[in-house]
């Protein structure tokens, strides 16, 4: 098989590192990719967000599976255009991926498959934000409704910054506090069969204790000791696939990544949020623990034929990323500054590697920071305890100019 990846994030590296390992796939490409994501894969030029061009490359390089990683273009519909192509691709159509790309829509879709979440006020005025506000007191959540990276929820109980993030957004989606620790849970479908992955949890905030500014995602480690028994089986039986089926009810099946964010608070689990592909940092834990070979997987998505699938297998232990982010991030990150000791902190054993994420190449070959996120250094280990360690005795083989991690990363859950 013959797989293109679209992209040059971290989570585009973690999908190319395990396709790399498929035996299946005899060649392997990345559009636009990353200085990490080209030691496994050829990468090429690409506009990511251009349907026409993504097709093109696709057909250009007879690939038999196109995987769209990031948001934005599955939001912009390149999908509808590889499919268009005739070529099989993994990823949502523009339209179902407004699951992602309008919250608004995505509560929508909620009200009519019975999904439990939030509850919920779409504002398009400030006047209608305060209303808003003040209906649910603090603390506060106010959510762009478009695509931000991540980046577009305000969660405070200062109501004056909460009116004013309201304020600079066309349109807010404004919802009660939820309670309790949250949970990120990808499954895989095709629109029909929904294959549930195991659960992690990512850490948003810049700074230790979950304070500073809301990120991409500072870390992510999984499985989760404390999760209730039964958890994966409920939230399929009771979110993924009435969301599955409504979508399909509605005439926009949706096909690829459902991620659904979740929340287990006092009265029972709720919905967050949902994106329409896999979620950056937790892939990088997710796909580390997997053991069935992935494109073969991926592939049924994009074909239909999920439900012939065998059951996944997985790894009994652990694993932590920890993203190292450039100097000002999220706000103002610096870029330009070359990363020391990658070499170093790749395990021979395979047990820490690195996963970049805003990287490239200089002149010279020299890796040079290119983003706010810069690297994910991930480990494995029979135990979170154990993972963990590995994870910061490798990060700390890497030298950036400024660069900034959480030193908190599963610190709790691996007690």
């Amino acid at each position: 098989m013959k797989v293109l990846v679209i992209g040059g994030g971290a989570r585009e590296h973690a999908l190319c590192r395990s396709l790399s390992q498929d035996p299946a796939v005899t060649e392997l490409h990345c559009a636009p990719g990353n200085a990490g994501i080209a030691q496994v894969a050829t990468v090429h030029p690409v506009d990511q967000l251009d349907g026409a061009a993504v097709a093109a490359l696709a057909r250009l390089l007879t690939a038999d599976l196109v995987v769209v990683g990031p948001e934005a273009p599955l939001v912009a519909g390149v999908a509808d255009a590889v499919r268009a192509a005739g070529i099989p691709v993994f990823g949502p159509s523009g339209r179902a991926a407004q699951l992602e790309g309008s919250k608004a829509f995505a509560k929508d879709v909620m009200a009519g498959a019975n999904v439990p979440t939030a509850r919920s006020y779409v504002c398009t005025t400030v006047a209608e934000a305060a209303e808003a506000l003040d209906a649910f007191g603090a603390p506060y959540v106010v959510k762009d409704d478009g695509l931000a990276a991540g980046k577009g929820v305000v969660v405070t109980s200062d109501r004056a910054e909460a009116l004013a993030h309201a304020a600079s957004c066309e349109r807010v989606v404004i919802e009660e506090y939820l309670d309790g620790p949250e949970v990120s849970l990808f499954a895989i479908t095709d629109g029909v069969t929904v294959l549930p992955l195991q659960p992690a949890q990512d850490f948003k905030r810049a700074l230790d204790g979950d304070e500073g500014p809301n990120t991409g995602g500072m870390g992510a480690y999984s499985p989760l000791p404390w999760a209730p028994e039964g958890l994966v089986e409920e939230v399929l039986e009771t979110v993924l696939q009435p969301t599955v089926d409504e979508l399909r009810r509605r005439g926009t099946p949706f096909s690829g990544l459902l991620y659904a964010g979740l929340a287990l608070t006092s009265r029972g689990t709720r919905v967050i949020e949902f994106n329409a592909r896999f979620g950056d940092p937790e892939t990088q834990v997710v796909l580390a623990r997997l053991r069935t070979p992935l494109a073969a997987v991926l592939h049924a998505s994009a074909t239909g034929t999920l439900e012939l699938l065998e059951p996944l297998r997985w790894d009994d232990g652990a694993a932590v990323t920890v993203v190292i982010a450039s100097e000002g991030y999220p706000a103002d990150p610096r870029t330009g500054d070359p990363i020391e000791g990658l070499a170093e902190a790749d395990a021979a054993d395979g047990t820490a590697y690195v996963l970049h994420a805003g990287t490239r190449l200089d002149g010279t070959g020299q890796v040079l920071s290119a983003g706010g996120r810069v690297l994910s250094v991930t480990a494995t280990g029979t135990d979170l305890a154990e993972a963990r360690g590995r994870a910061y005795d490798a990060l700390a083989l890497i030298s950036l100019k400024g660069g900034q991690h959480r030193t908190d990363i599963a610190l709790k859950a691996a007690g």
